[in-house]
């Protein structure tokens, strides 16, 4: 309780009705133009998350159609529609052919290099956000197709974040959502 001054504002949040009226009526056709490409997926629950950032931002999700990579897909889609999805083959080939086709290919990596992400620029045409693997991240051969890096800086005692949370955060900026 505050003393000495007048009651605090009420908070006011707005109803389901309210947020599906100012959303898409539906979920979005392939937009081509911002994709997050989980190419060395490690855990199910993680490609769950990623459809729902995707969802979220107007993103497609670009995953390889490893044996157990489909069911992990259906059943971590909790958002019961469709959603936009893509199946490389080949992930360095399927990366490759962005790169030709003009798309910039930004990796989410520890590198000397690599922009904060509060620096990195949102996306002006076709992009690729490409995460590694949970442990040894994008593979010494995918690095060169990268046109740039971006890091996640962190305080804490660990040196990356869960790879579905990394991505949602560097999504978000590339959609120039936040």
């Amino acid at each position: 309780m505050r003393s000495g001054r007048g009651a605090a504002p009420a908070i006011r949040t707005s109803t389901r009705a309210e947020l599906r009226r100012s959303r898409r009526p539906r979920a979005h056709a392939c937009w081509d133009h911002l994709y997050a490409a989980a190419l060395w997926p490690q855990h199910n629950a993680n490609l769950g998350t990623m459809l729902r950032t995707c969802d979220a931002v107007g993103a497609c999700l670009a995953v390889p159609r490893l044996p157990w990579v489909p069911d992990a897909m259906a059943r971590g889609n909790t958002l019961r529609k469709p959603a936009c999805t893509h199946w490389t083959g080949d992930q360095l080939t399927w990366l490759r052919r962005q790169r030709e086709r003009g798309a910039r290919v930004v990796g989410v990596e520890l590198a000397d290099d690599a922009v904060r992400l509060a620096d990195l620029r949102p996306a002006r045409g076709t992009t690729v956000a490409v995460l590694g693997h949970e442990r040894t991240g994008i593979p010494p051969e995918a690095l060169d197709l990268l046109d740039e890096v971006v890091e996640i800086p962190m305080v804490g005692t660990g040196t990356t974040l869960n790879v579905a949370v990394a991505g949602s955060l560097v999504l978000y900026k590339l959609a120039g959502l936040v």
